[in-house]
């Protein structure tokens, strides 16, 4: 771990990871790509068994709000998301012949030698109050990125299940606001 970043696990916070792309690129671009991302966080839930309590999927990063896991850390956790979501896209990438999601990984000839940064920004949420704050800059983002007007128009978020109690991507464990 890089010298001066500390990573409080096992008081039973939440936390609010945010980690980005290689150098931040729209790696997540697509809507195939953010889809396949929400499908790989929802079986690493299931693996792990860490509650979901909210995320964003953006172009270039993402925000999640999660448990520690039984048997993991979230940095474990995150590891595991990381290569699942790099693999998988990666291997979709050679099948579909669309071109809708055309990555430049790196091969023989050049590209990118990796599709997530490898450090990420890890808050203890021990209250309320940072839960609400999270989970309200979470589902602004796309907002503040201008991708859309309004949250309730970005669909890889948890915005719909607090604003409206509707169900979206992925089954949400309710925190405590």
């Amino acid at each position: 771990m890089p010298k001066g970043l500390k990573r409080y696990y096992g008081r039973g916070d939440l936390h609010f990871l945010t980690f980005s792309c290689y150098r931040p690129l729209p790696l997540l671009g697509t809507v195939w790509a953010r889809a396949l991302f929400v499908q790989a966080l929802g079986k690493m839930r299931d693996r792990y068994g860490f509650r979901l309590g909210g995320y964003v999927v953006m172009p270039d990063h993402v925000h999640l709000l999660i448990s520690e896991a039984p048997r993991a850390t979230p940095s474990q956790v995150l590891k595991a998301l990381k290569q699942r979501v790099s693999r998988d896209l990666r291997k979709r990438k050679r099948c579909r012949a669309s071109g809708q999601l055309a990555l430049p990984f790196h091969r023989s000839g050049g590209g990118l030698p990796r599709f997530w940064q490898s450090r990420f920004y890890d808050f203890n949420v021990w209250s309320a109050k940072k839960v609400r704050e999270k989970l309200e800059y979470m589902h602004l983002n796309p907002v503040a990125r201008k991708l859309v007007s309004h949250p309730k128009d970005w669909p890889w978020s948890t915005w719909s299940f607090y604003a409206r109690g509707k169900a979206g991507l992925l089954p949400i464990d309710a925190v405590p606001l």
